[in-house]
């Protein structure tokens, strides 16, 4: 098994289903992560503890999913000298937009990486983690391009079936196709 690279942290693993989606990105770009519950209010000395020795075992990232005041992000930042990336979550009657200002209210010399909220967020940490680590790995760097060219060719091959669709059903007096 190989060293860990990325930590993804959670509040409660009712956050898992959302937070998966870094792990998958992670997987997908063979990026070694490990995965933890824990709480800036419910487990704060577990938190202080591994936030204060995550550097010490390897991790160079940690993405943080939380919801409602958000404040694991905060408390992990506050301890560790690793980039956080935090991912707000819709754990209340606020769908994640409390979570989201609570992140990006950060006071000064303590920062954390705001994501979107949710799914989309959760694979953009895991984006963003990907591309940091890529600074000093030329291989992992090429996996990312790959990646984007993939995308790209993806969303071309969308358009030209959608070009299909457009002519079959529309007037060509009516309408132009992109070129």
């Amino acid at each position: 098994m190989q060293q860990p690279l990325v930590a993804v942290l959670m509040g409660s693993d009712s956050d898992w289903p959302i937070m998966r989606e870094s792990a998958k990105i992670l997987q997908q770009f063979q990026v070694p992560f490990e995965v933890l519950v824990t709480s800036a209010h419910r487990t704060p000395e577990r938190t202080y503890d591994y936030a204060a020795t995550v550097a010490d075992r390897g991790i160079r990232l940690i993405i943080v999913g939380a919801g409602a005041a958000a404040h694991l992000a905060g408390v992990v930042a506050a301890v560790t000298p690793l980039p956080v990336i935090a991912v707000p979550l819709e754990a209340t009657s606020l769908a994640g937009l409390d979570a989201l200002l609570s992140t990006v209210q950060m006071p000064g010399s303590v920062p954390v990486a705001a994501m979107a909220i949710g799914k989309p967020g959760a694979r953009n940490a895991a984006l963003f983690a990907i591309r940091i680590l890529a600074l000093s790995d030329v291989s992992l760097r090429g996996r990312m391009v790959e990646f984007r060219q993939d995308m790209a060719l993806s969303v071309e091959e969308k358009d030209r079936e959608l070009q299909v669709m457009v002519a079959a059903e529309f007037d060509q007096a009516t309408v132009t196709l992109a070129v």
